[in-house]
């Protein structure tokens, strides 16, 4: 396991003791996170319109998957995905106590640079059109919209016609 430690400061000039944990296996604080990323996709989409990996697949040599704790307490996660050509951000939640402080942000920096580390230059993503907070996160981040890719260009419509398609160069 390998820790990121540090002192971030926020957009308030506050800092923020974050720690950002490579997880190798899945933790009961991971399971937590994801149950409540899952409750919040659960309600607008039908399932479907949901494409998260599962569990066993997030944890696959492929897949470089992240713990982020704040004075100790699990609060974020988050993963890339090398694929051919390019990384795909899987699986990425922060609890609502902690959005615009500067979480989320820290850690998709982590997995851009993870991204670049494994030489990509291109970092995509699949979000919901009712994510409005992710949405504007995402575009505040430099991703812009493109089109399905991978599998989601393979899907049916009704499967993806709630999705929107991000992509960013590194």
């Amino acid at each position: 396991m390998s820790i990121q430690r540090g002192i971030v400061t926020n957009a308030k000039e506050q800092p923020l003791n974050l720690a950002i944990e490579l997880i190798e296996a899945p933790t009961d604080e991971i399971m937590q996170l994801l149950a409540e990323l899952d409750a919040a996709l659960s309600g607008p989409y039908s399932a479907d319109q949901r494409h998260a990996l599962s569990v066993d697949q997030l944890f696959q040599p492929s897949i470089r998957f992240f713990l982020v704790r704040l004075h100790g307490a699990a609060v974020a996660c988050g993963g890339v995905a090398f694929l051919d050509g390019y990384g795909e951000l899987k699986r990425m939640y922060s609890r609502p106590a902690v959005r615009g402080r500067g979480v989320a942000k820290t850690l998709l920096r982590r997995l851009e640079a993870e991204a670049r580390d494994f030489g990509l230059s291109l970092l995509r993503i699949e979000t919901g059109v009712y994510q409005r907070e992710a949405l504007r996160f995402y575009e505040g981040a430099g991703y812009q919209r493109c089109g399905p890719f991978g599998p989601y260009a393979q899907m049916p419509s009704r499967a993806i016609e709630t999705s929107l398609f991000y992509e960013k160069r590194l």
